[in-house]
């Protein structure tokens, strides 16, 4: 599974310095800077509850794993922009393993982390 991330990360990278935003999405949206890409990102995100609201009464999954794949590529953009990719959540995510998520939320608010 994280293969699919670190070709996607690759790709992302490849795109950002490229810079050509007539043949490349990416790369246009990093020309568009940071803030269409938080748009998009919020977009996605609102699909994406839509999505799984109606998968909760349809019972078929197909839209809100698309719509999770759109927020996905959106986010990895983002943290692309910001200098980050997927390794850095991956990593994180791996930190919380041996702890429940009632420690992890306590900690956050111990250290004044973001909630």
């Amino acid at each position: 599974m994280s293969d699919v991330l670190t070709e996607l990360d690759r790709i992302l990278a490849e795109r950002k310095k490229a810079g050509n935003s007539e043949k490349s999405y990416v790369a246009s949206l990093h020309q568009k800077g940071l803030n269409k890409i938080l748009e998009k990102v919020g977009e996605e995100a609102v699909e994406t509850v839509i999505a799984a609201k109606d998968a909760a009464v349809s019972g078929d999954n197909k839209e809100v794993i698309y719509e999770t794949a759109d927020l996905w590529f959106h986010s990895l953009v983002m943290l692309s922009h910001l200098g980050e990719d997927a390794s850095s959540v991956l990593n994180e995510l791996a930190r919380r393993f041996d702890m429940s998520g009632l420690e992890e939320k306590a900690g956050r608010k111990a250290a004044g982390a973001p909630k």
